[in-house]
């Protein structure tokens, strides 16, 4: 059978370039390593709850076309992430907020709030902020800092804080409001009945053929030979042999246990923000379509350092990495019949929302 076009990885990405390749009349191969489609948006029908595999996944954006694209494949309820922070016991709401204010310090007002982290701000006498540990403590001051933020975000990377660089911190949300609401983005939800739903529909068109548990890498060559173009969703560094060196990833190991117990903790998603639990987070997968199932699925999050076999899951963008992956790029450039896409292929870190414009983004490129 001849294609136009072979998509390696069936994730959201992939997907969506197969589905919307073939809409156009294109015929597509997709192939995935593992042994079921959907990528890390998987999810899996355990005692009648959608447990999502590979870690929470929240859908959320203020971008009305991307939101109404997406409800295409699946209807979404109102779920609202909230997730709250355990630190040694004590319990604080997240994302930074009022109520967080008010649990550490007793503060009422915003202008409470204001001084006292204007106090530790001026204390801490940080000017331009040169690393994570900097940029969270003129954001939030030191008290947070060490509660909330250090052992947390030192567990999930891997790396001192004061070793990371600024910018990831600036993707946490600080608001002087009484609002748990961790997104603001106008639309947010998860799809009832899960998202693999999702991924088997966008692959469902005659013109689609699925193969699971291959991998390119088993025949790397042959593929390349036979394929007019290449959808490459997988690691960058790999497709081309390591040649600059490997690039850094963060990896994840997930454990999950059924308990006979209808509520564990109360709240889907519960971070551990102390440096000596081992895990940064507990998932209580019912509580995001709100179930009443008798039993209930949590799993444990632990990070952990990425190595050859491990499977990736965050790029880790300091400047030896980024520049390594600049010319990983300018060689996938030398090659036209390789389309790079997804968090891996594009060594950048992405929300689902983000991943689903890049995806039409490449489309409209292809199919102009």
């Amino acid at each position: 059978m001849k294609y136009d076009y072979l998509v390696v990885g069936s994730g959201l990405f992939g997907s969506i370039f197969a589905y919307e390749a073939a809409k156009r009349g294109r015929r597509i191969k997709v192939i995935d390593k593992r042994d079921h489609l959907g990528g890390n948006v998987y999810t899996k029908n355990i005692e009648g709850i959608q447990v999502h595999q590979y870690g929470a996944h929240i859908f959320h954006t203020n971008n009305k076309g991307i939101w109404d694209y997406i409800n295409e494949f699946a209807e979404f309820n109102r779920y609202t992430n909230s997730p709250i922070a355990n630190y040694k016991g004590e319990i604080y709401s997240l994302p930074f907020n009022m109520n967080t204010f008010n649990q550490l310090w007793g503060t009422i007002t915003p202008d409470e709030a204001q001084s006292r982290i204007a106090e530790q701000r001026s204390a801490a006498g940080i000017g331009d902020p040169n690393n994570l540990e900097e940029q969270a403590i003129s954001l939030v001051g030191l008290d947070i800092y060490e509660k909330l933020v250090k052992g947390y975000t030192e567990k999930q990377w891997g790396r001192k804080a004061a070793e990371l660089p600024a910018f990831i911190i600036k993707r946490i949300p600080v608001r002087f409001t009484y609002d748990n609401n961790y997104f603001n983005d106008r639309y947010q939800g998860i799809p009832i009945g899960g998202y693999t739903q999702i991924i088997e529909k966008m692959l469902s068109s005659e013109l689609i053929d699925l193969e699971l548990n291959q991998d390119l890498f088993a025949n790397k060559a042959a593929y390349l030979e036979e394929y007019p173009k290449i959808v490459y969703t997988g690691m960058i560094d790999q497709l081309f042999d390591y040649r600059y060196g490997e690039l850094e990833y963060r990896s994840l190991r997930f454990e999950s246990v059924t308990l006979d117990r209808q509520n564990y903790q109360g709240n889907a998603v519960v971070n551990y923000t102390d440096a000596e639990t081992p895990y940064t987070r507990i998932i209580e997968h019912k509580h995001f379509e709100f179930g009443e199932q008798p039993k209930t699925i949590i799993t444990k999050e632990y990070p952990q350092t990425w190595k050859k076999g491990d499977e990736p899951y965050y790029p880790l963008n300091d400047d030896g990495n980024n520049e390594k992956y600049r010319k990983y790029r300018e060689l996938a450039e030398q090659m036209p019949n390789i389309l790079l896409g997804g968090r891996l292929g594009m060594y950048k870190y992405f929300d689902m929302h983000q991943v689903i414009a890049a995806a039409l983004c490449l489309v409209q490129e292809e199919f102009r």
